[in-house]
Formats: structure tokens, sequence, C-alpha cells
């Protein structure tokens, strides 16, 4: 059965969507869309310009279609409003063999073939800096050994508890929190699932959290190895 999105956003008080697909540098690329034009938009697709953005394209390339896919709509827990759609990408009514998401559905189809389903779960790490984006945010997070500190987890408390608010409104079951192997460095978890809810569920978390935490006048930062000096992140 069609999920209607016009329903939707009339059922859930939703203005905006975000259509949203994440190129190969997993950067999430958006058009916002309001709530009046989204039954053309879940028909025919965000128009995007692939070449713009870190995929195999060049601009000879025509524009790409995002199709959302509204089983992946998650209202955003700080703008309930707002929606947010992973897509699926479209050139010339094809699937786009350069889109990560086509990727991992056509993975997921060659396991179906052979009655199998991949199911995921992720641990994601983070580190909370400076807006600048030269140090860690917390200067008195220093201890030689620093994981599991209490003290130094309780110093974000309020940060980490509206981000794990966030995923309990959205039924994720996130089950622990804790300060992780480097000064500065979180780690997150909640439950596994099928493997493209897990990974469109992590594209949301990344945004999730660096959008809480400017709220909160500090930045969050996902990359492998922000300081040379410290434990990289992880998502094993």
């Amino acid at each position: 059965m069609t999920v209607n999105l016009t329903e939707i956003a009339k059922k859930k008080k939703i203005k905006y969507f975000l259509i949203s697909y994440v190129d190969f540098f997993g950067v999430l690329r958006s058009k916002l869309v309001p709530s009046q034009s989204i039954k053309e938009m879940q028909k025919d697709g965000a128009g995007f310009a692939g070449f713009s953005t870190y995929l195999d394209m060049s601009p000879s390339d025509p524009d790409m279609a995002a199709i959302p896919d509204p089983n992946s709509l998650i209202q955003l827990p700080w703008q309930m409003d707002v929606a947010w759609l992973a897509s699926d990408l479209w050139m010339n009514g094809q699937p786009v063999s350069a889109s990560p998401r086509v990727m991992l559905r056509n993975q997921i189809d060659r396991l179906a073939k052979k009655n199998m389903h991949l199911k995921s779960g992720v641990e994601c790490e983070y580190f909370l800096i400076t807006p600048s984006g030269d140090s860690i945010a917390d200067q008195n997070d220093i201890a030689d050994k620093p994981c599991y500190d209490q003290s130094a987890l309780m110093r974000q408390f309020d940060l980490i508890r509206a981000i794990c608010d966030s995923m309990i409104l959205l039924g994720w079951g996130p089950y622990q929190n804790d300060h992780e192997d480097a000064n500065g460095q979180f780690e997150m978890n909640w439950d596994f699932s099928n493997c493209l809810q897990t990974a469109d569920r992590h594209v949301f978390f990344k945004f999730m959290v660096k959008t809480l935490a400017e709220k909160k006048g500090l930045r969050a930062t996902f990359m492998p190895k922000p300081f040379i000096n410290k434990t990289g992140n992880g998502c094993h």
C-alpha cells in the first residue's frame, strides 16, 4: 500500500519536507519542500544537479530526480512541523548506480533472492568541539584515560539528554550513552534494525547531533581522525 505524504502532512501538521540524499563523502544534500508541493515530489522527485555534489558525474549529465521514500519519514524532534525523507536517485528513468542508497538497495535485492535479510546496528562516535573547530569543547576533559569518565559525560548532560530524548521520541530504542576513549569523544547506541532503516537513521543521527550541538553553542564532528593525538571516531 502506497503511503500518501500529502495525507501524512495534514495528519501530523507537517509544513515542510527535507528531501535528502547522501553523496560519496557522506554529505547530506537536501531540498526544502512545502507540504503543498509534496504530492508532485512524491511522484516525480525533487531535481538535483548531480555533478554539483560528490557523485561520479559531469556537467554534461542531466539532472537527477530524488524520489522520497515515505517509509523513511522522520519528523524533526526539535522542529515538528518539518519532516526528513531519505530518497532514491533516478536519472533518465533508471536508478542512479552512483547513489549510495541505490547501491544498498541492490545488495538487499541480491540477498532477497537467496532468502536472506540483512540487519545491522551502528555505534556512532563523535567529538564535541569548539565553534572554531580547533580543540575539544570541554577544557576540563583532560584525563589520561577518559573512557567512561562519568564527570566528563555529565558535564555534557544537557546535550546528551536532548539527543537521547529525541531518539526515544522517534522510537529508535536508545539503550546507552558514554564518554569514549578520547577526550571530548562520545558514543550513543540504539537498537539494530533492517540495514536500510539503520543506514537512514545513521544519516539522520549525524544531522541531529550536529544541529542540537549547535543549539548549545558547540560543534559535533564525526570525522574519522579530527585530532592527530587522539583516538579517532569509529562506527563499529
